[in-house]
């Protein structure tokens, strides 16, 4: 605006004044409309964080004894980590959202009232200025209009003298009249002029200052304003691509994180956990062994499953298929958990049984540290106050003291039973050179005594592996009936099948109720003769009479098998 001069329209100014009210108006619009937009972004990021949150929440194993067990796999502790990553990956896409409210939305909130205010008061000040020189322009307007009445004024009081003057008619005293009527009017045009000609100086130099001065240094500041929305919109936009880039270094790490976690998958190592995990510590059944039906002698028994008598009956005439380890399982086949779980875990196979008494006590030690730990502690403060009876009553701690050393004699009696439980079952256990468990055999005859009887590993009614002493027993060829035995229901595998040859005899060293299906009842130093010995599921088949035979737990029951017999096996 500095080139203005005084000839240009004071519409053009003020349309020019009004078009920067309008662009500045619009600026202040458009950087509230990124302001929104950056907000909308903001929460954007914010909701995707959540969502994932939640994905990675809802991903995570469930508190159970599941989890303990998906620990043990690299496959399940790489998605663990995954989880674990994308969780700290939504963190932060929750720090983009954080940092485009701190830095950019509040900073452009704070700054569009500071702009609304620095706007409104320079547009304040040019009306002002603009005010101002309107005015002074109608003020000269004015005194130029007054002049111009008071020159024609003194023009018609002139011509007026001059008429009377020449008039002959007219007294002297009407001439003087009109001749002082006209100076009066010469001198108050003369006034006039000099009023308009000061007021023309003074109005021509306020507008120069308006024009030269105010303005433009209105309008440079309107210009620096704009200037420094425009530059401060353009930091904003600079500043919203550095949030996303200050977070890719830890979006790196956890993609890496990811990444290394899937390249830790060991396939191998898994498929040796599920060995370690499942493993019972049996081994496989024996050979089977030839029948020979050519010759009349007594059948001896074979590692057939608990079916096999029926296969026997269904094929008289066909060969002997042995049990085809592990893969075929036995519909009938009974099995030592009968109920749930005892507390020795003697319903598992021996190194199932082994880890688990083995975590047992792992587990009680900890809560016997623990207890010792808050034992230590109380006795500490028991002396503090012993020390210092103004801090507390010493006696107010014995009975945590006592209530604390109650827990720990009840926990190292656990711990003695559970040692005791796993000394026995690793002392039952063979070692790896081993491929089967030591049997004794017994030679047995009708009406005679067998004598040096070996030692036979068996299982307690506790669950608990024991070892008996060699000892002197004497089986007799003819077994007395228990009266006091109940008889059992047999299974469908007893009914109308041949009768099985006598492989041996045994001693009932418990009384076993048998209320299972399959099962038969003995009473404590019952003898029964044997007829199918234990094929490694825990159970032996015996015989009382011809009518009553069935099935008892091998732990229960000391056998002894007839020479030609097959010596009993079994699983370690």
């Amino acid at each position: 605006m500095g080139e203005e001069r005084m000839g240009v329209c004071w519409s053009e100014t003020k349309d020019q004044f009004e078009n920067l009210e309008k662009h500045t108006q619009w600026g202040i619009e458009y950087l509230e409309k990124y302001t929104k937009f950056v907000k909308e972004r903001s929460e954007i990021e914010l909701n995707y964080a959540k969502q994932i949150r939640n994905l990675s929440k809802k991903y995570q194993p469930k508190k159970n004894s599941r989890e303990e067990e998906e620990s043990k796999y690299t496959f399940c502790r790489a998605f663990m980590t995954t989880l674990n990553e994308l969780n700290d990956y939504a963190g932060q896409h929750e720090v983009i959202s954080e940092n485009l409210t701190s830095q950019i939305i509040a900073e452009l909130s704070r700054y569009l009232q500071e702009l609304k205010s620095e706007r409104k008061s320079h547009f304040h000040d040019g009306r002002k200025a603009q005010q101002h020189i309107e005015s002074s322009w109608k003020q000269l307007e004015s005194c130029k209009r007054k002049f111009e009445r008071d020159c024609k004024e003194a023009d018609r009081a002139q011509q007026y003298f001059e008429k009377m003057d020449a008039d002959i008619n007219v007294t002297k005293a009407d001439v003087e009249k009109a001749r002082q009527q006209a100076q009066m009017r010469h001198q108050m045009a003369s006034d006039s002029k000099n009023d308009y000609s000061s007021y023309l100086q003074k109005f021509n130099q306020e507008q120069n200052e308006h024009y030269f001065t105010i303005i433009p240094n209105i309008f440079q500041k309107l210009q620096d304003m704009e200037e420094t929305r425009i530059d401060r919109l353009g930091v904003c936009m600079k500043t919203f691509a550095d949030v996303d880039r200050q977070v890719l270094p830890i979006v790196g790490k956890c993609l890496d994180g990811m990444t290394k976690a899937a390249e830790s998958i060991e396939p191998k190592t898994d498929s040796k956990q599920v060995v370690e995990s499942y493993k019972s510590g049996f081994e496989p059944p024996g050979d089977v062994e030839f029948e020979d039906y050519g010759q009349a002698m007594k059948r001896t028994v074979s590692d057939n499953s608990l079916t096999s008598s029926r296969e026997a009956k269904e094929k008289p005439s066909g060969k002997s298929k042995g049990k085809l380890w592990p893969f075929i399982k036995n519909k009938n086949k009974l099995s030592l958990k009968l109920g749930s779980g005892p507390e020795d875990f003697s319903h598992l196979p021996p190194e199932q049984r082994r880890k688990k008494l083995q975590a047992k006590l792992d587990e009680l030690n900890k809560d016997i540290q623990k207890e010792m730990d808050q034992r230590d502690a109380l006795t500490k403060m028991k002396d503090v106050y012993v020390k210092n009876p103004q801090m507390g009553d010493p006696t107010s701690v014995d009975p945590r003291l006592t209530e604390i050393g109650q827990n720990i004699e009840k926990l190292q009696f656990e711990v003695q039973k559970f040692e005791g439980w796993l000394a026995e079952v690793e002392e039952r256990m063979p070692s790896k050179s081993d491929t089967h468990r030591r049997s004794g055999f017994y030679e047995t005859q009708n009406n005679t005594t067998v004598g040096n009887t070996c030692a036979q590993d068996r299982e307690s009614p506790d669950g608990s592996y024991t070892e008996e002493q060699n000892s002197e027993t004497q089986v007799k060829a003819n077994i007395n009936t228990n009266p006091t035995s109940s008889t059992p229901e047999f299974d469908d595998e007893f009914d109308d099948e041949e009768t099985l040859p006598t492989i041996g005899t045994c001693k009932a060293l418990y009384p076993f109720e048998g209320h299972n299906e399959g099962t038969i009842a003995v009473a404590e130093g019952e003898l029964l003769y044997v007829i199918e010995e234990d094929k490694g599921d825990g159970w032996t088949r015996v015989r009382r009479n011809e009518e009553e035979e069935g099935y008892v737990p091998t732990s229960y029951v000391e056998v002894f098998l007839e020479t030609n017999a097959k010596g009993a096996m079994t699983y370690i």
